[in-house]
């Protein structure tokens, strides 16, 4: 039988409810203005204030400009291939390092993790590391989007401190059975940590998604540049393929590029967020026995 809900809970509720709405809503309301935005009429936009709560004089003006830019799809290609092979060998490592790390039985698993963490708080610079990557041959090759940045300390740090919260007679008794490490990581571990999995694999992509300033460094050839970087382009341009033909329209069409670029290079990865939901919600250890 349902419990009924006393008048102190009912209000309650209500207040919670329409507190988060409120919050959403205000997390929201930059997104759809944004698109609101993008899908303005220049003039009209420029000329408007207040709440934009849709688009004034509905126009694509702007995604045509930026999508008849042959770059676009260049950029989107490369983004897609760094993230998710970046991904992929970003989370593969991590993996990897967070498990050897969180093995009680690692004679130097305090002296490595000091080296690893030391790399959170100093670094060598943006000069030492670019002669670096240029040294080792990665300079203007797609490896130098992916390896220099392959390993975040801080998600290592939180996967080996989720690796710890499971019960090490899991491991035993996995031991005892023959499984060896990479046995016990994969299929006993993995699964049981798989809300940590989950978000720091989105943690990796939206970094990936988002890079362009190691593109901005390390990168010469066109063909290998990301979206961001060609969207960094053409806001800076401020012709976006040369349609405008004076000065008055350019500044107008600029106005609706910005929120454009912030569509385009934002709603793909915004995409993934539904996908991993349920994981930010389930909290951060699924255990299978207490001990």
């Amino acid at each position: 039988m349902k419990k009924r809900l006393s008048a102190g809970d009912i209000g309650f509720n209500i207040v919670n409810y329409c507190f988060l709405g409120l919050l959403s809503l205000i997390f929201i309301y930059p997104i759809l203005y944004s698109l609101f935005a993008s899908l303005s009429d220049p003039v009209q936009l420029l000329s408007f204030t207040g709440l934009l709560v849709k688009p004034l004089g509905f126009s694509t003006t702007g995604y045509k400009v930026v999508f008849q830019n042959p770059n676009i799809t260049t950029g989107y290609v490369n983004t897609l291939i760094y993230t998710l092979l970046g991904t992929v060998i970003s989370m593969l490592l991590t993996i990897l390092g967070a498990y050897a790390l969180s093995r009680k039985n690692y004679r130097l698993r305090r002296v490595a993790t000091f080296f690893i963490v030391f790399t959170m708080y100093f670094s060598g610079g943006m000069i030492p590391h670019f002669l670096l990557v240029k040294g080792i041959g990665l300079y203007d090759t797609r490896m130098a989007m992916i390896l220099p940045g392959a390993i975040n300390t801080w998600n290592m740090i939180v996967m080996k401190t989720a690796f710890q919260s499971v019960p090490a007679s899991l491991d035993e008794s996995a031991k005892l059975d023959g499984a060896n490490d990479f046995v016990v990581l994969f299929k006993i571990f993995l699964p049981l940590i798989m809300p940590t999995f989950a978000v720091i694999t989105l943690f990796y992509a939206v970094q990936y998604w988002n890079a362009w300033f190691n593109a901005l460094l390390y990168l010469q050839d066109r063909a290998f540049f990301p979206l961001q970087l060609f969207l960094r382009e053409i806001l800076i341009a401020n012709s976006a393929g040369g349609n405008a033909t004076t000065d008055v329209d350019t500044f107008l069409l600029d106005e609706v590029l910005k929120y454009t670029t912030i569509i385009i290079s934002t709603v793909p990865i915004l995409c993934v967020y539904p996908f991993v939901q349920k994981y930010f919600v389930s909290g951060m250890m699924l255990g299978s026995i207490k001990e």
